[in-house]
C-alpha cells in the first residue's frame, strides 16, 4: 500500500564532494540547507546578501559578488529611526551609522567575492516572481525595508525576463555547477491565486534554463513538500514555515541527489563531532565533564586525520 506521492529524483552525474566550494544563494530554503552543509563541515557560504527572492535580485546579487565592486555612500539609505542599509541587502544588515553599514556590507562583500571566485557549485532557491521597483532608479530591490510603499511599484516577473535573468548568471559562469530549486513556502500575501501563478512562473523559467545549459539543474523540493509531505503536520503553526522534520527530510533528498555517496562516512563523522561540540555542561569543573572535553579533542583529530577536507571551523560556528 502507497500512503504518498514519492517524487522520483535522478542523482547528478557530477556530484558535490568535500573541498568543493559551494555558494547557496535566495530564499529561506537557502538558509535551511546551505545551514545543514555548513554544520556537517562543507565549505558552503550562505546568503552574503541575506534572504533573496525574486530572479532580478539574485542576479544582481551574483553579478556583485562576480564583480566585486564595493558598495557606496550614494547606494545607501535611510530605514528605521536612526538605521541604515542598502537595497541590495536585508534587514539583517541594518546598522547605526552610514560607515559602519559601509565597513560591515563591504568587508561581507569582499569575503563573498573571494568565495564564489573559488566556489564550484551554486544553488539559487528561488521564491517569488513578484517583486518591488524603486521608481526613483526603475530598478528591482532586493528589500523594501518597510519605507514607503508610494515609493515602490510591485511587478510581476514574466516568465522571459526571469529566463533571461537566470540564464546570463550560468552563461556567465561556464566552469560552475548551478542546482536551482523552487522555494515551497507560499506567500500568502501575494494571495493564493498569486502565488500559484509565481511558483507556476519560477518552474518554466527554471525549466528551460535547465534545458538549455548542462551545467543547471533542477532539484524539486516545491514537489516534495507539496506533494510528498503534503500533510499539514510537516508544517510549522503558520501553515506556511515547514517544520524541522519536513527540512531534514528534503535534505536527505538533497544530499542523495548532489553529494557523492563516497562522503558518507565524513558527513556521520562530522554530525556526530557536530553534536559533541553542542553539548552545554551544566557542571564544567566535574571529572565527567573532564572526560567529555578530552573525547571531543581526540574525535575532532580523528576527524582532522580521516577527512582533511571537512572545513572544522564551520563545525564549531
Amino acid at each position: 500500500m502507497k500512503l504518498l506521492t514519492e517524487i522520483s529524483i535522478n542523482p547528478l552525474e557530477q556530484t558535490i564532494h568535500y573541498g568543493d566550494g559551494l555558494l547557496f544563494l535566495g530564499s529561506c530554503f537557502a538558509d535551511e540547507v546551505g545551514g545543514i552543509c555548513r554544520g556537517l563541515g562543507f565549505n558552503a557560504l550562505v546568503n552574503p546578501f541575506g534572504v533573496l527572492y525574486n530572479p532580478a535580485s539574485i542576479a544582481q546579487s551574483l553579478e556583485r559578488l562576480y564583480c566585486g565592486k564595493p558598495f557606496s555612500h550614494e547606494e545607501v539609505i535611510g530605514v528605521g529611526e536612526g538605521q541604515y542599509c542598502t537595497f541590495s541587502h536585508n534587514t539583517a544588515f541594518w546598522n547605526v551609522s552610514e560607515s559602519a553599514l559601509l565597513e560591515q556590507v563591504n568587508q561581507s562583500l569582499a569575503e563573498a567575492h573571494a568565495h564564489f571566485e573559488k566556489s564550484k557549485w551554486v544553488v539559487i532557491s528561488l521564491g517569488t516572481s513578484w517583486a518591488f521597483r524603486d521608481k526613483e532608479t526603475q530598478t528591482v530591490v532586493s528589500n523594501c525595508h518597510k519605507l514607503p510603499a508610494a515609493r515602490f511599484e510591485r511587478v510581476f516577473l514574466p516568465v522571459e525576463q526571469s529566463v533571461q535573468c537566470l540564464s546570463e548568471i550560468v552563461q556567465q559562469h561556464p566552469e560552475k555547477r548551478f542546482i536551482f530549486t523552487v522555494s515551497p513556502l507560499r506567500h500568502l500575501k501575494d494571495g493564493l491565486h498569486e502565488n500559484q501563478l509565481s511558483k507556476a512562473a519560477l518552474l518554466l523559467a527554471v525549466d528551460e534554463v535547465c534545458k538549455t545549459f548542462n551545467n543547471a539543474h533542477y532539484f524539486p523540493a516545491y514537489e516534495i513538500l507539496l506533494d510528498e509531505l503534503r500533510d499539514y503536520r510537516f508544517y510549522k503553526e503558520d501553515m506556511v514555515h515547514p517544520t524541522e522534520q519536513a527540512v531534514r527530510y528534503i535534505w536527505e533528498r538533497f544530499a542523495d541527489f548532489a553529494i557523492d555517496p563516497k562522503e558518507m562516512p565524513a558527513m556521520k563523522a562530522a554530525a556526530e563531532l557536530r553534536q559533541m561540540l553542542q553539548h552545554r555542561s551544566l557542571f564544567p569543573k566535574s571529572e565527567a565533564y573532564k572526560r567529555f572535553e578530552s573525547l571531543k579533542e581526540e574525535k575532532t583529530g580523528e576527524l582532522k586525520e580521516s577527512y582533511p577536507k571537512v572545513s572544522l571551523e564551520n563545525l564549531f560556528k
